[in-house]
């Protein structure tokens, strides 16, 4: 009956940057015809650049609705909005351009408005090159950054608190947060503290909670040094700040684990036996993700007002044009995206 009354729903899609694979993931996974029956997609970017890829793709005959605003959206259709004048565009695959930078930022902005305003209901991005977007109107790591300033919670002084956001790469086999993500490493140490671990537990719970139905989360939490500190030996963070962090938690009836050593944790299959992982640091956390979901991971912004996924890989310009591009994390971008909307619609349905 739900699936019925809940109509489907609009999910923005920005381009990333045009001269890496983004267009041709974009392109490759809407192709699939069940795309269409999840979800109503507008790609935030430019026609010219899907009618070149699309040529490249073999997909010439796919057709692309140009519209001016989400409401305009044919559910039928892949639809488009243009976010920039792209008559005098040179399409350059494989190369880092400050013109496909700054067409990035403007899809990303335009999807951005759309869904702060309601008119669609998640954003999907396509990679970017973290360098070449930067300029005085975005001065962030990612979009994981740009997302958790835009749209994090706010408390009751309408104060905004991104630490309440959560990196939070998920797959049908793992799921993986961190405390700290796009942060230099030396610069980790002294990021950690016991309230931003406690935020970031907080977020994952909750986000296991009420987006992936999983209502009693087991979490297990990494240590940060090598053998997990070896009681103090190797380094002092386990029993300083990240054990007293776990055992508050606990102590309030949340199932924690940890911390555990990284190495052994993954190399013996533990995160088999938890619902989720929290890493300290961005590589503890991901190496051993992509190493066991880069086809299918998916990258999303949890604990935040709205939804945002991202496929878990990069712009690749090595491949980038040669129709050698996988899909497949796009496509369980798009469809977490919809699970998720669908998910919260359903638990606003249900109070």
């Amino acid at each position: 009956m739900t699936d019925i009354l809940l109509p489907k729903p609009l999910i923005g899609i920005t381009i990333g940057d045009y001269n890496g694979i983004g267009p041709e993931v974009i392109l490759k996974a809407l192709a699939d015809n069940k795309m269409l029956r999840m979800c109503t997609p507008i790609i935030y970017g430019s026609m010219k650049v899907l009618i070149k890829y699309r040529k490249l793709l073999n997909l010439e005959e796919w057709v692309l609705n140009a519209i001016k605003s989400p409401d305009q959206a044919n559910p039928r259709r892949t639809n488009l909005i243009a976010c920039w004048d792209d008559q005098n565009l040179e399409i350059e695959p494989g190369k880092s351009t400050p013109d496909a930078g700054q067409g990035a930022y403007l899809a990303l902005k335009a999807a951005a408005e759309d869904l702060k305003n309601g008119l669609i209901e998640a954003v999907v991005t396509a990679p970017i090159n973290k360098h070449n977007i930067q300029s005085e109107h975005f001065q962030y790591a990612g979009h994981t950054e740009f997302f958790a300033e835009h749209f994090a919670v706010r408390d009751d002084k309408a104060e905004r608190r991104p630490d309440e956001s959560l990196m939070f790469l998920v797959s049908p086999r793992i799921r993986v947060g961190v405390v700290t993500g796009h942060l230099p490493l030396e610069k980790v140490k002294a990021s950690l503290t016991g309230e931003k671990i406690t935020a970031k537990i907080h977020a994952m719970a909750k986000s296991l909670q009420h987006d992936f139905g999983i209502q009693k989360p087991k979490i297990a939490v990494l240590g940060l040094n090598p053998h997990a500190g070896e009681e103090g030996l190797l380094g002092s963070e386990e029993q300083e700040i990240i054990l007293p962090a776990v055992q508050a938690l606990k102590n309030k009836g949340m199932l924690l684990y940890g911390p555990f050593p990284a190495d052994g944790f993954f190399g013996t299959g533990g995160y088999r036996k938890f619902d989720a992982v929290l890493a300290m640091y961005h590589d503890q956390g991901l190496i051993p993700f992509k190493l066991l979901a880069f086809e299918d991971g998916v990258n999303f912004t949890a604990g935040l007002t709205v939804v945002r996924t991202s496929p878990d890989h990069g712009t690749a310009y090595s491949i980038a044009g040669k129709n050698l591009a996988d899909e497949t994390s796009m496509r369980e971008a798009i469809f977490t995206a919809c699970d998720i909307v669908k998910r919260r619609k359903e638990l606003v349905s249900a109070r």
